[in-house]
């Protein structure tokens, strides 16, 4: 079972005050108390632009990937086939690869990169990973899960369709577990392929807390 840290010291606006952007906050901290109380809002940290401040977001509408309406083409099936998952056997790796500084729009600071090593050692942050068959990590990505929430934070790959083959992989997993909401933040053209929509965010934080409230375990 996770580890509960302490309770943050920020109360955060609720949900449902965000600016037009998205953007509900700015300012408090990255303790796994603060980070935890945001998901279980309705909220997620990124660095503004400047990148001296983190953001709180909730963005209207919301990305979700159902968990039954996930797309596996033929072609990703037998991608499927090519690679190994494995859960939580290199979060830091993960992250990296998801941080890394040739990669257009990223915003993993070093800071960020911190405090998801720590929930992932309080047992709240989770990386799944697709694994080449000489053990080479070839794609992957990582979410903090509460309940039945698994909130994804980003993904990577480094061989084709790897991240895709982890997303599958996670979906089988929270199926297999009793989750029920897969939180995607914002849906892109690639991940709209794989079933992923927009809801409302009403809608989100209606499904956002029968997930969170559940007694399911996810992980462990």
């Amino acid at each position: 079972m996770p580890i509960v840290p302490p309770p943050t010291a920020w109360a955060f606006p609720p949900a449902d005050t965000a600016d037009e952007h998205g953007v509900v906050g700015v300012g408090a901290d990255l303790e796994p108390g603060t980070l935890l109380s945001a998901y279980r809002t309705g909220l997620f940290p990124m660095p503004v632009v400047e990148r001296r401040s983190i953001a709180w977001w909730s963005p209207d509408p919301r990305g979700v990937l159902p968990l039954d309406d996930l797309r596996v083409t033929r072609s990703l099936r037998q991608s499927c086939r090519r690679f190994e998952i494995r859960i939580d056997t290199a979060f830091g790796e993960v992250v990296d690869g998801c941080r890394d500084p040739r990669r257009d729009g990223g915003w993993i600071s070093p800071a960020i990169k911190v405090a998801y090593e720590r929930l992932f050692d309080l047992g709240w942050a989770h990386s799944i990973e697709a694994w080449t068959p000489d053990g080479r990590l070839a794609g992957g990505l990582y979410g903090v899960a509460i309940g039945g929430l698994f909130a994804g934070e980003s993904m990577f790959h480094r061989e084709r369709d790897a991240s895709k083959v982890a997303l599958v992989g996670l979906v089988e997993h929270l199926r297999s577990r009793g989750g029920s909401l897969l939180d995607v933040q914002w849906t892109t053209d690639h991940l709209a392929t794989l079933g992923a929509l927009d809801i409302p965010r009403s809608e989100y934080l209606r499904q956002l807390a029968d997930a969170v409230s559940s007694p399911v375990v996810l992980f462990g």
